[in-house]
C-alpha cells in the first residue's frame, strides 16, 4: 500500500463521509497524517458545536495504521486504550496532525525484542481553524512482534 492509495481509501470510507471527515496527507515517510472535518449540521450536536463522538472519530485510526506501515507485517499493533479531554467547544472545521515522533519506531522495536508487548502513548491535539486547542486526544497502543 502506498499513502496515495491509503488517503483515498480513507477519504472513501462511509462513516468519514458520513461524518466530514477528511484526510489531507500522509506524508511518503508514513510518519504523518493531516486530517480535519467541517461544522455541518449532520455533526453537531444540540448547542451547535462538533459532536465529541465525531471529533474521536476523526482521528481513531490513523496511529493504527501508521504503525502498521512503518514496522512492517511482524508486528501486532492495536488499540488498547484512548481518552479524550474536551477543551474548548469546536465552532469552526477542526485538524489534527497525527505524528509518530523520529525515534518512537526504533524504541517500539527494541521493546518489543524479547517478545514481549509494548505499550506506547500518544498525545493528539485536535485544534480549530484559529489554532486554538479544541480537544486533547491520549492514545495508548498494543504492539508486539508476531511469533515467527
Amino acid at each position: 500500500m502506498t499513502p496515495r492509495i491509503l488517503k483515498f481509501l480513507l477519504n472513501i470510507y462511509p462513516p468519514y463521509i458520513g461524518a466530514g471527515v477528511r484526510v489531507h496527507s500522509i506524508s511518503g515517510d508514513w510518519k504523518e497524517l493531516t486530517v480535519s472535518m467541517p461544522l455541518r449540521w449532520y455533526n453537531r450536536n444540540i448547542l451547535k458545536t462538533h459532536f465529541g463522538g465525531s471529533l474521536y472519530s476523526m482521528v481513531d485510526p490513523h496511529l493504527v495504521l501508521l504503525l502498521m506501515q512503518l514496522l512492517g507485517k511482524d508486528y501486532i499493533v492495536w488499540d488498547k486504550s484512548a481518552e479524550i479531554e474536551f477543551v474548548r467547544p469546536g465552532r469552526s472545521r477542526v485538524w489534527c496532525t497525527i505524528a509518530i515522533p523520529d525515534g518512537e519506531v526504533v524504541a517500539i522495536r527494541d521493546q518489543t525484542e524479547s517478545n514481549k508487548p509494548c505499550y506506547p502513548e500518544f498525545e493528539l491535539k485536535i485544534v480549530d481553524s484559529h489554532g486554538e486547542l479544541v480537544a486533547r486526544v491520549k492514545k495508548t497502543l498494543y504492539v508486539k512482534r508476531k511469533h515467527s
